[in-house]
């Protein structure tokens, strides 16, 4: 039986990964982000519906929920992946606001409004970060999406009842996403590499596999946890 699954931040890296996992499983998988013609693209190649909108913004998310719910009336899996490290311009309060509504009122707007659609045994997935768990370097970043964690942990607390779980997926370094831009030095890579144990950089398909795993029956005795995915490199060396 498919079922309805949210994957926000759907149309690139690993937001993309992860849709096309459970669209490839014939479930109706919807992505939502800001770049129309980037979603529709990933759209088409995936199997997948599209919705434009900016998740910071209350009155678009709600324009998504209503949008949801007539279409499918109720949703299995919400994957909270949209964000991004935008403390790069401005001012310091500028860069600690742009990476609060870019990094928690993404995953939390959309989280509210779609939580009393969430059928019994659905599924609550964040896509928080390394650092979160060990910093990032003195921006804003880090503490945007460690401020996930405790939010996902009441979440599991509250719709642990309807036989919900709630979790959090931390990523390390993740080629082909669209986070570092063109920032990203041979040896600034080397040294990411360097702190794992596997020697490898991850793929946006390990992170797919994690979610997928966790949305599946045998993920469905865990919640309120925090599935680091980095080849150990929180550990460092």
């Amino acid at each position: 039986m498919s079922r309805t699954i949210v994957v926000t931040g759907g149309g690139t890296g690993i937001g993309k990964a992860v849709a096309a996992r459970f669209a490839a499983d014939g479930d109706r998988t919807v992505i939502i982000g800001r770049r129309a013609d980037v979603l529709d693209r990933t759209a088409k190649e995936i199997g997948a519906t599209a919705l434009t909108a900016d998740l910071s913004d209350p009155g678009q998310v709600e324009r998504v929920r209503a949008d949801l719910a007539a279409r499918f009336g109720t949703i299995d899996v919400l994957v909270n992946n949209a964000g991004g490290n935008l403390a790069r311009h401005g001012d310091v309060a500028e860069q600690w606001t742009a990476n609060f509504r870019a990094n928690v009122l993404t995953s939390v707007l959309p989280t509210e409004a779609l939580r009393d659609l969430l059928n019994p045994l659905g599924r609550v997935v964040f896509i928080s970060s390394i650092a979160a768990l060990r910093g990032s370097g003195g921006t804003s970043y880090g503490p945007m999406k460690a401020a996930l964690h405790p939010y996902a942990f009441d979440l599991a607390a509250a719709l642990g009842p309807r036989g919900i779980t709630v979790n959090v997926v931390a990523p390390g370094y993740i080629e082909d996403t669209e986070f570092f831009g063109d920032t990203l030095t041979g040896e600034r890579r080397t040294a990411l590499l360097a702190q794992t144990h596997t020697g490898r950089a991850g793929t946006p398909q390990d992170i797919a596999g994690t979610v997928h795993w966790l949305a599946s029956p045998g993920g469905a005795h865990v919640t309120a946890q925090i599935i680091q995915v980095n080849g150990g490199a929180e550990r460092g060396r």
